[in-house]
């Protein structure tokens, strides 16, 4: 009975040793060889090996064992069916042989056992859900004669659930291991360099100074007007540096009310203020080991300044309400619209952050500025927008003449939100200068102030909208007027006052 009560407690305790051992991490071989150990330490097994199906080959592999060589191991490997380990995952039920000696199945591919008779080996199948995913087998797991070979059976099945639920565990993690891989592949080639649209001498500039930063630690800012993709620069920063693997974190520092931001940036802890019912990680704990983007950083409240300054210099900070330092290893890429000098001199922004951030400024040109990227810009959207839509739009060569040559004060933001418009709205196959919104057409407004007299401007917007509504209807003169408010006496004066030619 004491001897029962004994070997019943070894068990348990080997159990809950695999338990822990299989929970402690997800390296496969190197837990199952911890667990076929055990097994050898607790139930005197004299060897064991856990077979998985590899599903490329359409083989069972030994991928751990107690008592066998590398050398015996990769021999280990049967086809489904084939030996008493083949038929164990075939059949799906467990299978013992007393004599290894006199069974003709036994195949013994590892060569691990020199002599067979005396030997007696217990095969059970790997199960999950019902399916069979592998086998774990055991020679002479119990020395006392008194011990069952149901009882060997029962412990070897119980351990056989407990590696499948790992394995499937192991299994998913593997695989959204490989998703996240993909996706960052995926994005490294988004926001990789020759993605970014640009041959113009400015964007060059540009492409190089990148290449020249993404490899150091060097903090960065971007200068440009909004719609300049400076954000997309500095995710090309991100994912071409050592930090690619790790978080990639925007924050625009313009986005969020003053009494918001340092829990936004800094986190805080539980009860730090009404509302406060969680502790909460801010934006620069969880860009930990990657890059943080502060945009529009020249909103960045005064008060608050000095506190980015203490995470540059001295990498920690202290959540809201908290007194414990948490350190980051964070690179900061900043971004502005704004002077950030004239801030300086006007007091609205320290100095010595000014300095520290101003490491390698990078300048990213107005599209006004690169005109000769515009063409690649637009055949760029027009391709996206076209599958996007279903749609097979393309542009007059005279549409995008217009193009170029307008200022595009919302610069690639304003050329990409165009584009949709007209491939989403566009009712033929080519967009032409009388698809184009009106503003497009019309002179810029400053040299309108600058150039000519506020009549002369007006009659400009007169005669743009005239030829707007003729190109629009197919040049009849009666439904262009109708869709202006005009007689038809009316529009041909005009007509007539401006010198347009009539096709």
């Amino acid at each position: 009975m004491a001897q029962s009560l004994v070997r019943e407690n070894r068990i348990l305790s080997a159990f809950l040793e695999v338990s822990r051992v299989l929970n402690s991490s997800f390296d496969l071989e190197k837990n199952l060889f911890r667990t076929m150990r055990i097994l050898g330490d607790f139930l005197e097994m004299e060897r064991g090996s856990v077979f998985l199906v590899d599903y490329n080959t359409r083989e069972l592999k030994i991928v751990a064992a107690h008592g066998l060589t590398k050398e015996q191991i990769e021999r280990g490997k049967y086809r489904i069916g084939e030996g008493i380990v083949g038929r164990v995952l075939e059949k799906g039920f467990p299978v013992v042989i007393p004599n290894v000696g006199e069974e003709p199945l036994f195949l013994n591919k590892t060569g691990s056992r020199i002599e067979k008779n005396g030997i007696s080996f217990l095969c059970v199948p790997i199960k999950f859900k019902g399916e069979p995913i592998g086998v774990l087998s055991a020679d002479r797991i119990f020395k006392d004669s008194a011990i069952t070979v149901d009882e060997d059976i029962r412990v070897l099945e119980i351990v056989a659930s407990i590696i499948a639920q790992y394995v499937i565990l192991w299994r998913h993690y593997r695989e959204s291991e490989q998703e996240r891989e993909n996706l960052k592949l995926e994005l490294r080639g988004r926001y990789s360099l020759p993605n970014i649209i640009g041959s113009s001498d400015k964007m060059q500039e540009v492409f190089e100074a990148v290449h020249r930063v993404a490899y150091s630690r060097a903090t960065v800012i971007l200068y440009g007007e909004s719609g300049t993709g400076k954000e997309l620069i500095a995710k090309s920063i991100h994912y071409m540096s050592p930090r690619a693997k790790w978080p990639f974190v925007k924050f625009n520092c313009a986005s969020i009310p003053e009494g918001l931001l340092e829990s936004e940036l800094f986190g805080h802890e539980k009860g730090a203020f009404t509302g406060a019912i969680t502790t909460r990680k801010g934006r620069f704990e969880l860009a930990n080991g990657g890059t943080i983007l502060l945009d529009e950083i020249g909103d960045l409240s005064i008060n608050l300044q000095p506190k980015i300054l203490r995470v540059l210099q001295e990498r920690e900070f202290e959540r809201v309400g908290g007194d414990k330092i948490i350190k980051v290893d964070v690179r900061l890429i900043a971004a502005t619209s704004r002077n950030l000098e004239e801030l300086v001199s006007k007091g609205k922004f320290r100095e010595d952050l000014y300095y520290r951030l101003n490491v390698v400024p990078i300048f990213l040109p107005p599209l006004r500025e690169r005109r000769e990227d515009i063409p690649l810009l637009i055949g760029h959207f027009i391709r996206r927008f076209n599958e996007e839509n279903k749609k097979n739009v393309s542009i007059s060569p005279e549409a995008i003449r217009v193009l170029i040559d307008y200022n595009w004060l919302g610069n690639i933001r304003e050329l990409e939100n165009t584009i949709e418009r007209l491939v989403v709205m566009s009712t033929r196959n080519t967009i032409k200068p009388s698809d184009l919104p009106i503003n497009l057409k019309l002179p810029a407004p400053k040299n309108i102030l600058q150039k000519e007299s506020l009549k002369t401007g007006i009659k400009e917007i007169e005669k743009s909208m005239i030829l707007d509504a003729l190109e629009k209807n197919g040049w009849v003169q009666a439904k262009a007027a109708r869709i202006l408010g005009l007689t038809p006496r009316q529009i041909g004066h005009k007509i007539k006052k401006y010198g347009i030619s009539v096709n």
